[in-house]
């Protein structure tokens, strides 16, 4: 027969080895940014799905979502980088797109406000589409399944 210990007994055989006199206690040593909730989960309903053809409200290009944050993911930087009078506020859905212009395709990180539906029927022409997507008889972009986490 085997000894089994209670969990209330494991635990406090734990924490007090962790509190063995001589031991500096824990201390948190980061401040604490106090705009975001640690541990919280978004109440932000994302507008967009990943697949969807969108377009930029303001710039000439479109492209395919394939990632969503419920909220602002980037840095600092890149955020500072826009210009204070059209800055988005970090409190909205965020889209990773497969994107693309007339010139070239590239990688782009919109905010859902900057963002609207993609009403034409013209295919994207981004290399990595077709590694991530396939394309359907109906004309929608179909998440592959390798491509899911």
């Amino acid at each position: 027969m085997t000894s089994r210990r209670r969990p209330a007994g494991w635990l406090r055989t734990w924490f007090g080895a962790r509190r063995a006199p001589g031991r500096e206690p824990l201390v948190l040593t980061d401040k604490v940014d106090e705009r975001y909730h640690y541990g919280s989960i978004s109440r932000h309903i994302a507008k967009f799905q990943i697949g969807q053809v969108v377009r930029h409200r303001v710039f000439a290009f479109r492209g395919v979502i394939f990632d969503v944050d419920p909220q602002f993911a980037n840095t600092d930087e890149w955020y500072d980088s826009i210009p204070e009078e059209v800055r988005p506020s970090k409190d909205q859905p965020f889209y990773h797109l497969f994107a693309e212009n007339e010139r070239t395709h590239y990688i782009a990180y919109v905010s859902e406000q900057n963002l609207v539906p993609d009403g034409s029927d013209m295919p994207l022409s981004h290399p990595d589409i077709p590694e991530w997507f396939d394309l359907t008889g109906r004309g929608a972009y179909e998440l592959k399944k390798h491509s899911t986490n």
